[in-house]
């Protein structure tokens, strides 16, 4: 594995440790006929949504489908707002959006920040599926139809 990613991350996290910024990220919870696309990262071995951070004047939404197109080549279709999370790890004040989308096409390009992706079944998620991955799909697989509003 190339030990780049993992300097770079904790370069950031030094950073982050020192500043300690707010920053606003988004994810996608890209799901249709029972099953949920997850990412793996270069610079972790867990499974995540796709997602990343909101540049400046960018909009949430502008921010999802760059992610998703950088990430997996997706071309999302509408999205629906499923939550709005907070994350005080990594030493910064983190704010995640989580947009909901069952319309969506792959070209399967990544960039150099995805190991790989899958579609995987709702119910028989990986074993290294994130912690706030899984209560994310546990919301949307219980049929909340209301945003959630919580910590990450």
């Amino acid at each position: 594995m190339n030990p780049i990613p993992r300097i770079l991350l904790a370069l950031h996290q030094l950073k982050w440790r020192v500043l300690k910024p707010v920053t606003v990220g988004v994810r996608v919870l890209m799901a249709g006929n029972g099953r949920v696309l997850l990412v793996k990262h270069t610079y972790d071995d867990r499974w995540y949504m796709p997602g990343g951070g909101v540049n400046r004047g960018e909009t949430p939404e502008g921010a999802i489908r760059r992610e998703a197109a950088e990430e997996v080549g997706a071309e999302l279709g509408q999205l629906r707002l499923m939550g709005v999370h907070t994350n005080f790890a990594e030493y910064k004040s983190d704010h995640v959006l989580v947009f909901v989308c069952h319309d969506f096409t792959l070209t399967g390009a990544t960039d150099r920040e995805i190991a790989r992706f899958g579609l995987f079944d709702l119910e028989a998620l990986p074993a290294r599926t994130s912690p706030a991955t899984r209560q994310r799909i546990e919301e949307y697989r219980t049929g909340s139809t209301t945003p959630n509003v919580g910590t990450w």
